[in-house]
């Protein structure tokens, strides 16, 4: 499994890299976190808004930060 976190690296992009790790752990799941800083790799992945939560290449949310309760549901 792959997740990326997309941002520029603000406060907020850090609390969704956080809350999907916290994800990851509990669940008990192997992940590769990769965090996409770039601004042209995020447009490239067809983001408009960050922060941002690719799981498996699908974007998950855009926008806003997940709460781990729900990034849990998508893995």
């Amino acid at each position: 499994m792959k997740i990326e976190i997309l941002g520029s690296g603000c406060p907020k992009c850090k609390q969704l890299e956080v809350n999907a790790r916290n994800a990851v752990e509990e669940m008990k799941k192997k992940a590769e976190i990769v965090k996409v800083t770039g601004i042209n790799e995020i447009i490239n992945l067809g983001v408009m808004a960050t922060p941002a939560i690719l799981i498996d290449g699908k974007l998950k949310a855009s926008g806003r930060i997940p709460e781990v309760e729900e990034i849990k549901r998508w893995l």
